[in-house]
């Protein structure tokens, strides 16, 4: 299978870029996705060696700021089953769980953030989910060329 290219938002106060650079080995896991279509996207799509882009949302500015990698496809997110944690979810069972994580890597910090603003005005990004009305989804296919032209805006 060809590789495939994703974005993922995180809000800086749960996960930022620089809690990716002091995790061990620039890595961590992706948990805490509730909603059905990204989880689709983490288990069946997603997979070891596909491009993700790291965005920064709710602060100033929104924006791309890093390049990672999947290192580890889907599992069951193990705080689906933990009570005390606020993504616990009382219906699945380790037998049947119902959401998925995954591995990614850090593999460089952009070295210009890629702004929302920058994004919506770029007429070869126009298509991309990220800007089209509605779309709050946190994990997301994103094309071959848009990846392409992100790493290029941030490179200006």
């Amino acid at each position: 299978m060809a590789k495939q290219y994703w974005l993922v938002k995180a809000e800086p106060e749960d996960f930022s870029i620089a809690d990716f650079e002091k995790s061990k080995n620039q890595t961590t896991y992706w948990s805490g996705v509730r909603n059905y279509q990204a989880r689709n996207f983490i288990r069946d799509e997603m997979k070891v060696g596909d491009g993700v882009l790291f965005y920064q949302s709710n602060t100033e500015p929104t924006a791309v700021v890093g390049i990672c990698k999947i290192v580890r496809s889907a599992y069951p997110d193990f705080t689906q089953f933990n009570r005390e944690d606020k993504h616990y979810f009382p219906s699945a069972t380790e037998e049947n769980p119902i959401w998925f994580m995954f591995d990614v890597q850090l593999e460089s910090k952009l070295k210009l953030p890629v702004t929302l603003a920058k994004i919506k005005t770029n007429s070869k990004l126009k298509n991309m989910r990220l800007v089209q009305r509605g779309n709050r989804l946190s994990v997301m296919p994103i094309t071959k060329a848009e990846w392409d032209e992100i790493i290029k805006i941030s490179e200006k």
